[in-house]
């Protein structure tokens, strides 16, 4: 029987109502059960903070869904955001999972207190950078964590290994709505940065001749509400889902994704490109918060970034304003080095007003809704170039 109707985030265009059964949203709750207590042990104790929306799948398949599973725990609820700092120190949870977006305004958080040069100095001293790490992740109210986890968009590797220098094991994984979030994970061995990870058990895998990530997991959605004819794209005769995602695995099965399908554009040169490894490198400062790369059409491909919370007001200063500037040259450079020629930005503008769920610029769970974006520059684009 249906038991849930979920949504997709519409990141990339108008969302779906994805059907999901109590049989095939169990099946996948218990495998996330089953993997937390392979992870840390069946006799861990059990806190989570719940605070991301239960239109979200990842709330309601691994909060609620598998604590109905488990059936033992503490789960705490945020208030609001305003209060999300306090919340967590009150949980002091042992597992945290969340979106990169978080995971980089908590790494921003810390650099307004410790320039991140200092403190990766700090870090480097063997006893001293146990206890500032200690001390860092105790502020943060993460200090207790033993399963800390990223999903929903793609994550910088270079904060992975910044949390993982903390003591923090961040492990990213990839989910999506259509699979009640219970595709694949990093692992405490199976953890290289820039990687998803493998499969989670009973999840099938396979790549089509074109790279596109096609899985049979046991949480496989019914359909799409009242979309009868997306199923029969979405699935193929064997019953894999096409997740839309390219990707590459290495020998030894971990996954790593290199774009997605409705997310490529082609320049003017004629080639697509992926913006989604682009936005990582950029997103890697601690100056930027978020970015988007577009340019459909355009001689080359442009960036477009929002300024970290804590600098924004400060850009005023031309101090500061020289140092933003001159991080942005750094990174163009960087990221031209690094990218074939026809992935090489011609340059980077900084978004007049920060991006927001409220603006319709975010997604519930702080995924860049691309569409919206760049409709908002449509008529300035043509300026920049010129």
């Amino acid at each position: 029987d249906l038991a849930l109707l979920m949504y997709t985030s519409g990141s990339t265009g108008t969302p779906k109502g994805v059907m999901h059964s109590f049989a095939n949203a169990t099946a996948a709750s218990e495998g996330i059960v089953a993997y937390q207590d392979a992870q840390m042990g069946k006799d861990f104790t059990y806190r989570v903070l719940s605070y991301l929306p239960l239109a979200h799948i990842f709330e309601r398949a691994w909060v609620e869904c598998a604590g109905f599973v488990m059936g033992r725990g503490h789960v705490f609820f945020a208030e609001s955001l305003d209060t999300f700092l306090a919340d967590l120190q009150r949980a002091r949870p042992t597992v945290f999972i969340s979106v990169p977006r978080l995971w980089l305004k908590f790494q921003q958080g810390v650099f307004t207190k410790m320039p991140a040069k200092k403190l990766d100095r700090l870090l480097s001293i063997p006893i001293l950078g146990r206890i500032v790490a200690k001390k860092v992740l105790t502020q943060l109210g993460l200090n207790e964590v033993i399963m800390a986890g990223s999903g929903s968009a793609p994550i910088p590797p270079a904060l992975i290994d910044w949390y993982r220098r903390l003591g923090l094991n961040l492990v990213e994984g990839y989910a999506m709505t259509e699979d009640f979030a219970f595709s694949h994970t990093t692992t405490k061995t199976l953890n290289a940065l820039g990687h998803v990870g493998v499969p989670f058990p009973g999840v099938q895998r396979r790549l089509d001749e074109a790279g596109d990530v096609l899985i049979k997991p046991p949480g496989t959605m019914v359909g799409y509400y009242k979309r009868p004819d997306l199923d029969a794209e979405v699935f193929t005769d064997d019953g894999y889902f096409r997740t839309g995602d390219l990707g590459e695995v290495r020998p030894d099965g971990q996954l790593k994704l290199t774009g997605r399908k409705k997310e490529l554009f082609k320049t003017g040169k004629g080639k697509y490109v992926a913006p989604a490894p682009i936005e990582n490198m950029i997103n890697e400062s601690p100056m930027v918060e978020l970015s988007l790369v577009s340019g459909v059409g355009q001689q080359a491909a442009y960036a477009m970034v929002v300024p970290a919370e804590g600098l924004r007001p400060k850009l005023g200063d031309a101090q500061v304003r020289a140092e933003f500037e001159a991080e942005m040259a750094t990174i163009l450079k960087r990221v031209n080095d690094n990218v074939a020629d026809y992935e090489q930005l011609r340059m980077i503008v900084v978004a007049k007003e920060p991006w927001s769920i409220d603006n319709g610029c975010l997604t519930p769970t702080m995924k860049i809704k691309r569409n919206r974006i760049e409709s908002t520059v449509n008529e300035q684009v043509e300026k920049w170039y010129a």
